[in-house]
Formats: C-alpha cells, structure tokens, sequence
C-alpha cells in the first residue's frame, strides 16, 4: 500500500488572515490556526515531493516546511493567489542545472497560457538576463502518470470559469468552488481525505459556502473532510465546534497520512 503525507502550506482566501487593515476578532486572534496565508497543499511519499499552487506566501511557507526538493507543481487555475509564488521555485530548480533536466509544472491550457503571459520572462527561451526558475509547463487534460502516482484533475466551477481540482489515490483537494459538476462527483467516489473550499456563511458568487460544502462533503462520504480557502468570518475554534463529526477547518501546518492508490 503506497501512502504519503499531506501538509497544507496555506488555508487562506486570498487576502491572507490576518487581512490588512481589518481589526475583525480572527484577524487580532492569538489563536495560530487563525494566522492563515494562501491556499496551498504540499504531498510527500517515497522522497518525493509535488505541491499544489504556489500563491504569493509560498516562500515563507517552504520555510517554514524545510521545503529542499520538489518533484513536480500541480496548478489549480491562474488566479494570483495560486500562481505569484511560481518565481520562488527558483532555487528548487538550480539542483536541476547539472542534469539538465527541469521542474515540470501541470496545469489545463487556459491556466498555462496565463502562467506563459505572467511570467513570460520564465518561459522566454531568448531571455537573455538568466536567473529564472528552470521549469517546464506541461498542459494536461485529463488523468496522466506523475512519477509513481496516478493524477485526476477533476473539473470544478469557479464561478462561470472550469478549473481543476485533483485527486491522487484516495485524497481529492478541490480548493475555488462555487459549484462542483454532477458529472466530475464519479471521480471522487472512495475518497478518504477531501479538502473543500468553505469561504464563509455568506452567498459568494465564486466560492462556496460553509452549508454547501457541508452537503458536497456529505454527497462525497469522506471519512476526513477539511475545509480550505477560508476567510476571516471563520473563527478555527468557534467554526469547529459548529461543524460535524468527520469535518473541521484545516490550518497552516496540518499534516495528516493518506492512501495514494485506489
């Protein structure tokens, strides 16, 4: 049975908790799973290592994990508080120089071409100043072999905008929904550990609430179900003693084991 780790680098929305300029109660908590930085998840197994989203608090957050080798980055969409980050993987890729090979990063061809328009400097084979993260960008449209592992994409609703989330063996990380299709739900039958965006109470036109991700968990039959891209309505003590057996807020840090074959 092949098994891995999941550490979540960020659990945040994307202005990041504590926000600036709020005084709400979450944001001065003294609490540490109230400090939340962007959304991000980080599987290890076997000396491997792949992230999922690199967002603009990615360098603190590979400190902060003793992040010294990645394998591969999985990107969900192209919104800046899952991509800013990819220009810190740069010293992840200078142990790469004396093979020649490269970081390679998966995304779906809409979230590629933003990626190739942002960071052009990146992907410009004639730039001539250097310095920049040797990477390759793979556009994927389907299930495709990662090393030792089987990867999923599963299409969810961000708003009006397809995106990705992914499943890998029986852990599914769908961070950025409003909605998930009826028809991307197969792809998650037998999951274990599903982590689920629940940004408030409150309707939000591009993410999910706290009550409908209680029913997609409920429909998903996860034995864990965390909840992620949280925003500061969600108090981590306060939320958590409100929610169900079996679901509950994740937090920057967490780490639990999950099974990575079906």
């Amino acid at each position: 049975m092949k098994r891995g780790t999941i550490t979540v680098l960020g659990s945040a929305t994307s202005m990041g908790i504590p926000t600036i300029g709020c005084e709400c109660a979450t944001c001065l908590s003294t609490d540490p799973k109230d400090r939340r930085s962007r959304p991000s998840v980080m599987l290890n197994w076997a000396n491997r290592c792949i992230v999922i989203d690199t967002g603009p608090d990615f360098r603190q957050q590979a400190l902060r994990e003793h992040v010294r080798h990645l394998d591969a980055v999985l990107y969900t969409h192209a919104h800046a508080d899952h991509i800013l980050g990819l220009d810190d993987l740069r010293p992840l890729t200078y142990d790469r120089s004396n093979s020649g090979t490269r970081l390679p990063l998966y995304a779906r061809a809409n979230t590629a071409r933003h990626l190739r328009n942002v960071f052009q400097y990146v992907f410009d084979e004639s730039y001539k100043y250097g310095g920049t993260a040797k990477v390759t960008l793979n556009e994927i449209d389907g299930p495709f072999d990662l090393l030792d592992l089987r990867v999923v994409p599963v299409p969810i609703l961000h708003g009006d905008a397809e995106i990705y989330g992914y499943r890998i063996g029986r852990f599914a990380y769908l961070t950025d929904f409003s909605t998930i299709p009826e028809a991307s739900l197969p792809l998650l039958a037998g999951v274990e550990v599903v982590f689920l965006d629940a940004l408030r109470h409150t309707f939000h036109p591009t993410h999910s609430t706290v009550a409908n991700s209680l029913q997609v968990a409920a429909r998903i039959g996860a034995r864990q179900t965390f909840f992620t891209h949280i925003g500061h309505d969600l108090p981590h003590a306060a939320t958590n003693r409100s929610l169900p057996l079996g679901v509950e807020l994740a937090w920057d840090g967490l780490r639990l084991d999950v099974e990575l074959e079906d």
